[in-house]
């Protein structure tokens, strides 16, 4: 990227003299007058960082590098008038003044001066004073959409991405904007150098402009820094992600990404040893994922081996498709697995995302993600009501009530990934923001399967159901009684949504759906219904919820297994009453006790039905002492854990754990003591399990007397090994012993251990693998000898506008591994995460990712280079305002810079290879550049204009 500089002060020998700029931008430049060998400090490099987030101002970036007289993308192209003949200001030397062509200079306003104003953006002042050519009579500005701002200004104030590109355009970006412009066909000022008309700002990148006389300040007013209108919602956490025109990197075809086998080996003194297993794999293919499993229920024996399940994935926003065995969308009696296809067609909402590889299920996806609800309200005329989230007092919207006393706030977001989905009104009385707000809280619930007003949803499934046979086993099983279903949703308003279909599962049954939250009624209702079967028997599957204030909540649930009423007062912070009633054990009563001190934590729930069962859950912790209990009528579990470690959390370090348990099943009674040493690693592996867990004791009990011991590590990459030995158990007096295996491996590239253990997340999602590494080679593609760099990867990387630790990256030898849901992102670069001297040689990518496999972006760092120095003319006075061009021989790839009024030039990001060196398509003394592994990263160079 090459960067413009701003000029720094001229010498006091010139009559044109420059604001002083901040010192941060650049170091002041020393000349002395009469002397020839002009050298100015060199200016520090500014690096602004961007984002393009407003897709309302991309221009066509389509431009025909043929035609020399587009300045910028056709579709925002200027009206660019007559040429005339400009002479230099006799205020300048004659050999300082740019050169100018009549074929280059627009027509300009004979009699406008050059002066210093200073100029803003919107608000804030950007640059204290910056000379502009106009004129002005004390009251307003005459013609001011044809004066003109220097170049190297407006790139600041605009925090301007300029980048040259090989057809000797210039990519220009801002937070708002992506658009491509002509340098040749800018204006050339004699005094300002490259300059830009007020209209031209207008018609390149749609920024208005206006002068303030009594500030004396131009002010550019840029779209993107909109504020929200009245009751207008603006999220500043999720903006708008731009990957239009970015280099786009795919992900495979078809790809084996994970393979994973599960061992279990267990016996007993009079049980012979057993061996069972899980053999999963995962992938990508067609765009989407494929999944397998096979059950090992002897895993010597492979002719017992079994497809549990074996599913292709494609989900979109728009639709999914699912083959193989899966999860009908409708509640099933039948035994045995469901074989088929389904597919769901949406229309005007995002559907919910399946997270930490949860087996897919269609109904999740007939639910949206987010849901637009309205706040509306009552107040007082004249009080200003501001929407805030959380517990945040930046507001997201604002409105001025007026004489309705009613406000009213649009399509506010519920339920996004990144939204919650509570609220706050500060109410401002009389529009005073000095005085305190009433403040009033928001909490929005969606009902489950809840669609936005104009939603809706078609899904389509038929297939078979499969069973295994005990007398005949076989891989696949066998397959019988053809089932299906045809249902749609429909959002009728941000209210209600309604669903109807039917199904044939055994016969033929009606489907109804309803999903109900009213907007000023704290209730919540999703009712789905299957009419009778052939039996009569209706399925209705309910879930009502009423909350009576904000402390007492109230729910109804029903399905096939019987239907519960649940009451939920929360009388005082610290203590809570239940009570309901449950069809199996009749009403029910009890208290829940919640309380946390300096050091200690207490909590105690407990109920008793009319049946006598008494259930009980209670967990007390002193400093490095935790004791938990927790029983019904069929056991009890209780546990005494002393930290002697004094480790946090408590449950690494070395413990003392007593436990008691007891077993009240069948009549049976059985109870066992045990003490034991405890040590768990504080390192974690990936996946969560300790790096080294061991535990050695004895127990007694009603059974007998025995050892108790446990190992578990996930020391070797790839693997976990557990094994536990018991003497004695509740319920026998036989040793037992357990042992569990799982290997895990990464296919996609090659075989490697895969520590994470998280194969079954590639179902539903997909990833980024970024690698970026030095490429020494400059053959762009990563090879044996060249190393990863992955120093501080939060600061090298965004995607999606976030830092890359919001996705919690896994931070491997090969790179980072980043777990993503289907979809483009985009991916940038920022060199401050990079090492000194080496750049990327892009800036930012958009980057595809599929469910079943990670997308590997290698990123190749080469060596950068950058050249500085002065142009100067025959006479050796420097030369403001040309442009000074470096274009590579091999590739035609081209850098650019334009002098500033001390006539000092800068380019960089300059790569290995020969150049040609340019000063305003001439070429310039001396006109040849060589870099290769030898020369410099930074050196000046002395230019004379030809």
């Amino acid at each position: 990227m090459v960067n413009v500089i701003s000029p720094p002060e001229l010498p006091n020998n010139y009559d044109l003299v420059f604001a002083n700029i901040s010192k941060s931008v650049f170091d002041l430049v020393n000349y002395e007058t009469g002397k020839n060998d002009f050298k100015p400090v060199l200016p520090e490099i500014y690096r602004p960082e961007f984002s393009v987030s407003n897709q309302n101002l991309i221009a066509d970036l389509k431009t025909d590098s043929t035609k020399t007289d587009q300045a910028i993308a056709p579709s925002v192209r200027p009206q660019i008038a007559p040429p005339e003949n400009l002479a230099p200001e006799t205020s300048l030397p004659q050999s300082s003044a740019a050169t100018v062509t009549p074929s280059s200079v627009p027509s300009m306003k004979e009699n406008f001066q050059v002066f210093p104003v200073g100029l803003d953006l919107d608000k804030r002042n950007v640059i204290k004073s910056v000379l502009v050519r106009g004129k002005e009579d004390g009251i307003a500005a005459v013609d001011f959409e044809q004066w003109l701002i220097p170049y190297d200004a407006i790139v600041q104030a605009l925090n301007l991405d300029v980048k040259a590109l090989p057809d000797g355009l210039q990519e220009v970006r801002a937070p708002g904007i992506v658009t491509r412009i002509n340098p040749k066909l800018l204006r050339n000022d004699p005094k300002l150098g490259l300059v830009f008309s007020v209209q031209d700002l207008q018609t390149l990148f749609g920024v208005p402009a206006e002068f303030d006389i009594n500030d004396y300040t131009v002010r550019l007013l840029p779209p993107w820094l909109k504020t929200p209108a009245p009751g207008e919602l603006s999220n500043p956490q999720e903006p708008p992600v731009e990957t239009v025109g970015l280099p786009e990197i795919t992900p495979p075809d078809f790809s084996i990404t994970a393979v994973e086998q599960r061992l279990f080996a267990n016996g007993s003194v009079s049980n012979a040893t057993s061996y069972q297993g899980n053999l999963t794999a995962v992938g990508t293919a067609l765009g989407g994922s494929w999944f397998i499993r096979a059950h090992q229920p002897n895993f010597k024996n492979a002719t017992t081996w079994q497809i549990a399940e074996a599913q292709f994935l494609h989900q979109t926003d728009l639709a999914d498709y699912i083959l193989g065995s899966q999860i009908p969308f409708w509640f099933s009696h039948g035994t045995g697995d469901y074989w088929g296809f389904t597919t769901i067609q949406r229309q005007g909402y995002k559907p919910k995302e399946t997270w930490l590889g949860a087996t897919p299920d269609p109904r999740q996806r007939l639910q949206a993600a987010e849901i637009g609800r309205v706040v509306t309200g009552k107040a007082e005329p004249g009080t200003l009501v501001r929407l805030t989230q959380g517990f945040s007092d930046r507001p997201i919207a604002e409105v001025l009530v007026d004489s309705s006393g009613i406000y009213r706030f649009e399509n506010i977001p519920v339920g996004g990934r990144f939204l919650g989905s509570n609220y706050r009104l500060l109410l401002y009385p009389q529009g005073r923001l000095t005085e305190p707000p009433e403040i009033r809280d928001l909490t929005f619930s969606t009902a489950p399967g809840q669609l936005p007003a104009g939603g809706k949803a078609l899904i389509v499934s038929g297939g078979l159901r499969r069973k295994f046979s005990l007398d005949s086993p076989n891989l696949l099983g066998e397959f019988s009684d053809v089932r299906g279903g045809v249902a749609q949703r429909w959002g009728l308003s941000e209210n209600l949504t309604i669903g109807i279909g039917g199904v044939y599962d055994d016969s033929f049954r009606g489907l109804g759906e309803i999903f109900y939250q009213p907007q000023n009624l704290p209730l919540t209702v999703a009712v789905s219904a299957l009419s009778g079967d052939e039996n009569n028997h209706w399925d209705v599957n309910a879930d009502i919820r009423f909350d009576l204030s904000a402390t007492a909540h109230t729910q109804f649930f029903s399905d096939r297994f019987g239907y519960n009423f649940n009451f939920d007062w929360q009388m005082f912070p610290w203590l809570g009453l239940l009570g309901g009633y449950k069809s199996r054990d009749g009403v029910f009563g009890g208290l829940e006790i919640s309380h946390s001190g300096k050091n200690s934590f207490t909590f105690a729930r407990a109920t008793l039905d009319s049946r006598n069962h008494f259930r009980w859950s209670f967990l007390q912790r002193w400093g490095d002492l935790e004791f938990t209990t927790r029983g019904n009528e069929v056991g009890s579990l209780s546990q005494l854990t002393y930290n002697f470690s004094g480790k946090d959390p408590l449950d690494t370090g070395h413990s003392l754990v007593l436990n008691y348990e007891t077993s009240n099943f069948l009549t049976q009674e059985n109870s066992l003591a045990s003490a034991s040493w405890r040590y768990r690693s504080p390192a974690r592996a990936v996946d969560g399990s300790y790096l080294w867990e061991a535990q050695l004791g004895y127990g007694i009990g009603s059974q007998g007397s025995g050892v108790i011991a446990s190992l578990g590590t996930t020391i070797i990459p790839g693997m976990m090994l557990t094994g536990r030995y018991q003497g004695v158990s509740l319920t026998s007096d036989q040793p037992s012993f357990r042992i569990e295996l799982v290997s895990s491996f990464d296919t996609q590239r090659g075989i490697k251990p895969d520590s994470s253990r998280r194969s079954n997340y590639f179902r539903t999602q997909g990833g980024i693998l970024i690698q970026p590494f030095f490429d020494r080679n400059h053959n762009g593609k990563r090879d044996a000898h060249e190393a990863v760099y992955l120093h501080k990867p939060d600061l090298m990387f965004i995607l999606n506008n976030r830092s890359l630790k919001f996705f919690d990256p896994e931070i491997q030898n090969q790179g980072a591994l980043v777990r993503l849901f289907p979809g483009k992102y985009r991916l940038d670069l920022d060199p401050a995460g990079f090492p000194l001297d080496w750049k990327a040689t892009t800036d930012a990518l958009a980057v595809d990712v599929v469910a079943g496999s990670y997308t590997t972006v290698e990123l190749p760092l080469v060596k950068s280079y950058t050249r500085t120095g002065v142009v100067t003319d025959a006479q050796g006075q420097p030369v403001a305002g040309v442009r000074v061009e470096a274009i590579q021989t091999s590739s035609g790839l081209r850098r650019l810079s334009v002098t500033n009024g001390a006539g000092v030039y800068y380019l960089e990001g300059l790569q290995q290879g020969e150049y040609i060196v340019e000063v305003n398509g001439k070429s310039a003394l001396p006109g040849n550049l060589q870099l290769d592994a030898s020369s410099e990263s930074f050196q000046e160079i002395n230019l004379q204009q030809n």
